[in-house]
């Protein structure tokens, strides 16, 4: 008998799988009454019984024991007659789990590839010969050891690992190619180690882990992209491409989306994962589990019956931020990065780290602002292809189809949300929700936004007080603009000319724009004006910002209190709360009334003191009690702390 199969690492194949039920077969004739036997995957090793089903579900999951060639625990003779010179015995030195784990990886990379040869149930679907011929490369590669007599690693193992610990320890390019020149020396003549970063940089490329390199301007005016791809001077102010010797002023890191979407269909798991938001989530009224139990989600599908019609199509979120890449904050820089998060996954795979599709990282040591529509050029091309669809096997229905995705909304913080919307947040009508009726009242040298009141019944007393701004509030609610509405305030909205050239005219926003700085690129999108919600703000990062006013008014942190001198002379100004201005002093020239708000030194300490005692669960939140400082204040507290603090913990000090 033929075991070959059982040194095959595509645990999915259909030589692996038929060889697993030849297995199951033969071991149906020893079973006990309850249908019990040793498990032989990699995990059990023997030592474990199971029943029948679940020994078959392990070795498709785990493998099945490479030395295992005699099923003498499971009642065949010592010494059955195993053709000599089979594959068994020419199996790869270097072939072990993590070996294993690479061998699906290139699978999920190669796509159905992996599947062709043996397999007659994807003869209507075989990849074309150059796509075989590139798996078959690194497959190759996969078999080969890193050096003769090697048992631990092969060349592409080692790398892949190797790789892995240099990002996650921050070595430089340098560093790491000395370590490569070093290590090509050392080990024995005849490996097959790469010898520079370059070849080590192209292995990684070919299995899928590599990037689009895109030259920007230096005044981020355009992108040398597609027809500007071979210019070296910018379109729009004339600047040179380069530095010097083709060094160019910004480099754009673009990573197709469109692969790593496909791939989630070259593995079963994730195949059928990426249904669940169709046939296995529970829908029940009036719950909110999942982002397809919301009204944006619905009114899409509703819209787009066709790409609703097929679960396999993608329902993504757009998310962007900028961060400091150095260690050194006091270094400034800001990386810019765009997410695609794909919401068909269950909630705990959605937001697993390993399923975010990252498409951008923008370079610049400033935030890109008004021309962030610039970078996203690619992406929104990608994205109308994907609208429109593109050929995807199936490994879980062992089919093809067309993929298509679409992006529903867009989740940033405040910033970024004048980015990619549009609308500016800054000045008088800086509300994104109430546009054109935001309510407003200019104070001294800044703009207070105070008219919260109007968002009560008409019969609430806080209506009629005055206590609030100095009259009583009599207004309704600021409307709640439909798309016609917000479409028709585009209209008059001109053509910006993007970049930060000092040579490119401003131009200035007339009164019919309101708030508008540009229509945003994301509206050529063919579904995008059609959205019930185009923008999520980031409600975690926002919660961080109020705790920390609040935390720093109630505890008077310097720097970090709202309830400063400027805000006690606003108070008179306005000519509210009279007990709370500032009074004359001889000495310090004025002086701060206590405020009922803020904590007396007792009160202060026994707020501490009690943060300091809280225990929380491990896992649930950091350990709160770090951040009281010896001078009964608070500082470093992260955006989920801050959460846990207001939702939890100040409503028991209350």
């Amino acid at each position: 008998m033929d075991r070959s199969w059982i040194s095959n690492p595509d645990r999915l194949s259909a030589e692996y799988e038929n060889g697993v039920g030849e297995f199951v077969t033969f071991v149906r004739g020893i079973l006990d009454v309850q249908g019990l036997t040793k498990c032989p995957c990699n995990r059990c090793m023997n030592r474990e019984v199971h029943h029948i089903d679940s020994v078959r579900y392990h070795l498709l999951i785990y493998g099945f024991l490479k030395d295992y060639i005699h099923w003498t625990e499971h009642g065949e003779q010592s010494n059955p007659q195993v053709p000599l010179g089979s594959p068994i015995q020419d199996t790869p030195p270097c072939m072990n789990e993590q070996d294993d784990e690479m061998a699906e990886a290139l699978r999920d990379a190669a796509g159905h590839a992996y599947d062709i040869g043996s397999s007659s149930y994807l003869l209507s679907d075989m990849c074309p010969p150059a796509e075989q011929a590139w798996y078959d490369k690194l497959f190759e590669e996969l078999h080969n050891p890193l050096y003769d007599d090697c048992m631990k690693f092969s060349a592409l193992t080692f790398i892949v690992k190797l790789m892995n610990v240099k990002v996650l320890y921050k070595w430089s390019d340098r560093s790491f190619v000395a370590l490569l020149k070093l290590l090509h020396e050392a080990l024995l003549v005849g490996n097959r180690y790469p010898k520079s970063y370059y070849e080590t940089w192209k292995l990684l490329c070919d299995v899928g882990l590599g990037y689009e390199h895109i030259d920007v301007c230096k005044h981020d005016c355009t992108l040398f992209h597609n027809e500007h791809k071979n210019d070296d001077v910018c379109p729009i102010c004339g600047v040179s491409r380069y530095v010097r010797k083709k060094i160019p002023h910004k480099r754009l890191r673009y990573f197709p989306i469109t692969p790593r979407l496909k791939r989630l269909y070259s593995s079963k798991h994730t195949a059928r994962a990426i249904r669940w938001h169709k046939e296995q989530r529970l829908e029940e009224d009036g719950k909110l589990r999942h982002p397809a139990d919301g009204e944006a989600w619905k009114k899409f599908d509703s819209l787009y019956p066709e790409f609703a019609g097929d679960p396999r199509s993608v329902h993504m979120g757009l998310a962007s931020d900028g961060f400091n890449p150095f260690s050194h904050m006091s270094t400034s820089y800001s990386m810019w990065l765009v997410i695609l998060i794909p919401y068909n996954l269950p909630p705990w795979l959605t937001m697993h780290k390993s399923n975010y599709l990252l498409s951008l990282l923008i370079p610049d040591p400033k935030s890109p602002g008004k021309d962030f529509d610039v970078f996203l050029r690619p992406l929104i091309e990608e994205l109308k292809v994907l609208w429109d669809g593109v050929q995807c096997f199936d490994l879980y229905q062992h089919a093809s189809f067309t993929l298509r995705a679409s992006v529903i909304w867009t989740v940033s913080d405040f910033p970024a949300f004048a980015y990619l919307s549009g609308w500016s947040t800054q000045g008088k009508l800086a509300c994104p929700i109430c546009l054109e009726d935001t309510r407003y009242k200019s104070i001294q040298s800044k703009i207070s936004y105070i008219g919260h009141r109007s968002f009560l019944e008409m019969s609430h007393l806080w209506r009629n007080s005055k206590e609030f701004d100095g009259r009583s509030e009599r207004r309704a609610p600021p409307r709640n603009f439909s798309t016609e509405d917000i479409l028709s305030q585009l209209e008059p909205v001109g053509q910006s000319i993007p970049g930060k050239a000092t040579t490119t005219a401003k131009r200035k926003r007339l009164p019919t724009e309101l708030n508008w700085t540009k229509n945003s690129i994301l509206f050529e999108l063919p579904y995008w004006s059609t959205l019930l919600l185009r923008h999520n703000l980031d409600v975690i990062h926002i919660e961080k910002n109020v705790c920390d006013n609040i935390l720093g008014t109630l505890l008077d942190i310097e720097g970090k209190s709202k309830d400063n001198d400027k805000a006690r002379e606003d108070l008179k100004d306005m000519g509210i709360r009279s007990e709370l201005w500032l009074q004359p002093h001889p000495v310090k020239g004025s002086l701060k009334p206590h405020a009922s708000y803020v904590f007396t030194k007792d009160e202060a300490k026994l707020f501490c003191d009690y943060l300091r005692a809280v225990k929380l669960l491990d896992g649930y939140a950091s350990n709160i009690a770090c951040c009281v400082t010896e001078n009964n204040k608070l500082a470093g507290m992260k955006s989920h702390d801050c959460h846990v603090l207001l939702q939890k913990l100040c409503l028991l000090v209350s």
